[in-house]
């Protein structure tokens, strides 16, 4: 019989927050509160045509214990469909990872999150240790991130007017908003930034591998950012750059997608050297080709204090 699988954390505060409202996002002003609450919610359904074995996936939704001025109050991750084990760990980039094993599937298996999580406006901005500035996994290309001659030549000119730091990386993810018309279904998740640049159109992905391939080229410590931005059909990407601030160093986020920096309309779930690091759901099983994914999400804004 097929049965359920959960896990999850929060206090009394936050479990209001999972049966609140929703709030209109039009009368909010988010830049002006002190906190605001986020509720988000997620869930990806696999249909299969026979009987699978050995499901083994692995889950990227959990957003993580604090990120500058986030922090996360509850979450809970479900398993429906099938009996299954869980493991809850960390990677290298400290993101929160479920791995979730199932021996049998008979027809379907769902996975639905569910996390409140609150901003608090005095605890930002993101601090890393001045080792940051050197980490290789933010300085190295990627395949999907890695250079061709038309991105050497275009980091060379975004260079050469002699910008540095936040003004560079403001100049870079202009750049990279005018270079890539948004269309969803002409890339995929496994398109480069080289491809993305050549094509001229793509999605949030491929701006954000863009944005980092230039970044590698132009010396700026960047990694891809995997969340939410309120008001967006799925799953966001975006880019923090990485500067020196007072003998340690600072995360600044950019939106090169929408040609800004990310403000408080953006949840971040994980970080990582590009979309493979941080795919929300991947994972694997045995038995005949052709499951189908279904993917649902709902977030926003459920508590905001001035």
């Amino acid at each position: 019989m097929a049965g359920t699988a959960g896990h999850g954390s929060g206090d009394d505060g936050a479990m209001d927050a999972i049966a609140a409202p929703l709030l209109d996002p039009g009368g909010l002003d988010l830049e002006s509160a002190a906190r605001i609450t986020y509720r988000i919610e997620q869930s990806f359904r696999y249909d299969y045509d026979s009987p699978v074995e050995s499901v083994r996936q692995r889950l990227v939704v959990v957003p993580p214990a604090r990120h500058g001025d986030l922090h996360r109050r509850a979450h809970r991750v479900e398993v429906t469909g099938a009996p299954a084990r869980r493991r809850v760990s960390r990677d290298a980039a400290g993101n929160t990872i479920v791995r979730v094993r199932a021996d049998r599937v008979e027809d379907s298996v769902e996975f639905h999150v569910l996390a409140v999580v609150e901003r608090v406006r005095g605890d930002g901005p993101l601090t890393l240790p001045a080792a940051a500035l050197a980490d290789p996994r933010l300085l190295r290309p990627t395949r999907l991130t890695a250079a061709d001659d038309r991105l050497r030549a275009l980091a060379a000119d975004l260079g050469g007017g002699g910008a540095r730091g936040l003004d560079l990386a403001d100049r870079v993810c202009a750049e990279v908003h005018a270079a890539l018309t948004y269309e969803f279904g002409v890339t995929t998740v496994r398109t480069t930034a080289a491809e993305a640049l050549a094509c001229g159109r793509g999605v949030c992905q491929d701006t954000a591998h863009l944005m980092l391939a230039l970044c590698h080229l132009l010396a700026l410590p960047a990694r891809y950012v995997s969340g939410h931005l309120l008001g967006q059909g799925g799953t966001h990407a975006w880019v923090e750059v990485v500067v020196p601030e007072r003998g340690g160093a600072v995360a600044v986020p950019f939106d090169p997608c929408h040609g800004r920096r990310a403000d408080s309309s953006y949840v971040t779930v994980a970080t990582g050297r590009d979309y493979t690091d941080v795919a929300p759901t991947s994972g694997s099983y045995l038995g005949a080709p052709g499951g189908r994914l279904t993917a649902t999400r709902e977030v926003g804004v459920v508590a905001i204090a001035a």
